[in-house]
């Protein structure tokens, strides 16, 4: 499981359901399904990870989440997660209104693109960065939304929602006291539990 998954996981009650948006291969959910025997939905648009969900035994809906969460009824999920997939949606902040509309919590992931990294990078080169954690040119990233984590503390302000726990972690996945001071400028990958004010 990627480290980022490993803390995700600590904030998610045993016997919950967990819708999780952007599933990917289904390796978060097939995790929580063994081991805290939860009750979960995947909603993923890659044709490939679609199978290896359903290879994982994982329940997965092939769905935009562009298109909004319809589909869902108020309050029928515990935890609703949004992983590393935050910056290549169309309309973020809709999506974190649906979110915390359909589920009590919210665990939302995201590179932070106000780290000292990528500042350094555009000071420097004059270019957008590329790095083996953001590896794609700036004209074929998934990424359309650049967020830093003083962004998202302000829409999380501006949308009344609770900030249940913030952690902030490098590259690694690995926290320190420094990125805990200065989590815009360090903090490489922020993760946020969120829950309506």
């Amino acid at each position: 499981m990627r480290p980022d998954l490993e803390i995700i996981q600590q904030w998610i009650e045993p016997d919950s359901r967990v819708l999780d948006l952007g599933c990917g291969d289904g390796s978060l959910l097939h995790y929580l399904n063994l081991q805290k025997n939860v009750s979960s939905i995947g909603l993923e648009i890659d044709a490939d990870n679609i199978r290896q969900c359903i290879d994982n035994g994982v329940n997965v809906i092939e769905q935009n989440m562009d298109a909004g969460l319809d589909n869902f009824q108020t309050d029928s999920f515990d935890t609703v997660l949004l992983t590393q997939t935050l910056q290549a949606l169309s309309n973020p902040r809709r999506l974190i209104e649906e979110m915390l509309r359909i589920g009590k919590k919210g665990i939302v992931t995201f590179p932070n693109f106000g780290n000292w990294k990528c500042r350094l990078y555009l000071a420097s080169k004059g270019r957008m960065p590329v790095s083996r954690f953001m590896s794609h040119q700036w004209y074929d990233t998934p990424n359309i939304h650049f967020c830093t984590v003083r962004d998202f503390d302000d829409l999380c302000r501006d949308m009344a929602i609770s900030v249940l726990a913030r952690t902030v972690v490098d590259s690694q996945h690995q926290g320190s006291w420094a990125e805990r001071a200065w989590p815009n400028l360090l903090g490489e990958i922020a993760i946020y539990h969120i829950s309506r004010g």
